[in-house]
Order: C-alpha cells, then structure tokens, then sequence
C-alpha cells in the first residue's frame, strides 16, 4: 500500500474506545474528501490505524471508514502535526544540499550547471534563493527547510540556470521548462508569501 512505503509517513492508532462508538459496519463504498491540499480517504479495511503522508503537494490522511466526522478532524490535526514535526528533524545539511543540487542539475538540465557550493543562510527573508555565477555559489533560504521536496527542487534549478543564464530573460525560463512542477511550485511559494501578508489577528479573551 502507498502509504506504508512514501516518505514522511506518519501513523498513530487512535483509542480503542473510538471505535465501540460506531454503530455497527459501514456498507457504503470508501470516499475521498479534499480541503485545502488535504485529502482524506476512507478504508473499510481499516479498522484502528491512521496514518499520513506526502504526495506531491498534497497530504493523504488515512483513516478508518466507520470514524465519525468530529473523529476525522480531530485526527488530521494530530496527523499533519506530526509530518510536520518530522520533517522538520529532516533538515539536510549543506553537503546534502550540495548533493541535490548535482542531480537536479544532471536531470534537468544535462549536469551542465555545476555549482562551486550551495549553502543554507539564514539572511534572506525577502528572497528564497540567490546565485552569484562569478563565484559558482548558490545560497538558499533557511525558510524553505521544511517545504515540500519539489519546492526545494525548483529553487535550487532557478538558481542552478542563473549559472547558465545571469537573467530573468526568455533564455532563462526555457530552462525551466523542463522541470514538470514549476508552476505548481511557484504558486506554493506564492501563497507562503500571500500567507505572511495577512493580518495577525489577535487571540481570543478566555471568558
């Protein structure tokens, strides 16, 4: 099954006493549901695991069928904050982001973007990369540890191409065309920006 064996799996068994509550077998056949990127999917053939992971930009939550409504939301929190607090003891290190950098560059790009060092930095707040092709070195914001892989991917090939093409001219966007997800990962990063942009509202007084 995908999600025994995709990467940023999460699972939990919920409390037994969850599932005395339903009443007797479902009958009705599996269904999906999606909310803002979360898709949940119903299995009769669960009966006390939940477990999550990553697809793509998507996160799968999978639950038993017989789970009720409250039950299923309150489990998609508990699970996206567990991908969440895995991912983030995921961070790679500059040798690995360095390693990355060489096989996105060999994929899309026939290996001809050769970096002299790529490097997390934690002083880029109003950019998520920076290249400066003189030197060959490739700098990436500290924010992006934590995104989505394809995210990452798309950033470093940005910065890779500036290797290539110093501009943001028709040169420099035929190189990434190559890469499937650019538009996808551009409207990720968009929305993190959008996201920043909104008023802070402040919390609620506790009666």
């Amino acid at each position: 099954m995908p999600a025994d064996s995709s990467p940023g799996l999460a699972g939990e068994t919920p409390a037994r006493s969850a599932s005395r509550r339903q009443r007797g077998p479902v009958t009705r056949q599996p269904r999906a549901s999606v909310t803002s990127a979360v898709e949940v999917r119903r299995s009769t053939r669960r009966n006390r695991t939940v477990s999550a992971y990553r697809e793509g930009d998507r996160t799968i939550v999978l639950i038993p069928a017989r789970m009720s409504e409250a039950e299923e939301q309150r489990w998609v929190g508990v699970m996206l904050d567990k991908l969440a607090a895995q991912e983030s003891r995921r961070v790679i290190g500059d040798s690995a982001l360095t390693d990355r950098a060489e096989r996105v560059s060999g994929q899309y790009l026939g290996g001809r973007a050769r970096p002299a060092s790529v490097r997390w930095v934690t002083n880029q707040n109003t950019r998520w990369g920076s290249c400066t092709p003189a030197e060959g070195s490739i700098r990436l914001s500290h924010r992006l540890q934590g995104m989505p892989e394809y995210v990452l991917d798309y950033v470093l090939l940005h910065e890779l191409a500036h290797l290539l093409v110093p501009g943001h001219g028709p040169r420099f966007w035929r190189l990434l065309e190559a890469y499937p997800r650019t538009e996808r990962a551009r409207g990720y990063l968009e929305g993190v920006v959008a996201a920043d942009r909104l008023p802070h509202l402040p919390a609620a007084r506790e009666e």
